[in-house]
């Protein structure tokens, strides 16, 4: 079995700092893509940033030069770091990975059970 589980959510003010983690468990030869969603109330979960195996990262445009994807591979982590943070950030944030359990065979998609964000004063 393999769990992913974010943490580090919660309320800030707007213009502050956040930093989310996600940690990949259980049985893992291999992690491929890894990447960072949200979802507003009454809205479509959204990719907000992804990373590769090897360090290759891609943002949404409405987060472009405020957050920060990182990965550490020997931890099975993964962290989204968040700056100049806006009342519009506020949701719930899911990370996702695409994880190969054994050495053979295709990856498969894993979830978080997701963290909430709320940028408010």
């Amino acid at each position: 079995q393999v769990q992913l589980a974010e943490s580090g959510g919660g309320l800030v003010q707007p213009g502050g700092p956040l930093r989310l983690s996600c940690v990949a468990s259980g049985t893992i030869y291999s992690i491929n893509a890894m990447g960072w969603y949200r979802q507003a109330p009454g809205k479509q979960r959204d990719l907000v940033a992804s990373i590769n195996s090897n360090g290759g990262t891609n943002y949404a445009d409405s987060v472009k030069g405020r957050f920060t994807i990182s990965r550490d591979n020997a931890k099975n982590t993964m962290y989204l770091e968040m700056n100049t943070l806006k009342p519009e950030d506020t949701a719930v944030y899911y990370c996702h990975a695409a994880i190969r359990p054994a050495g053979w065979g295709p990856p498969y998609d894993y979830w978080g059970q997701g963290t909430q964000v709320t940028v408010s004063s």
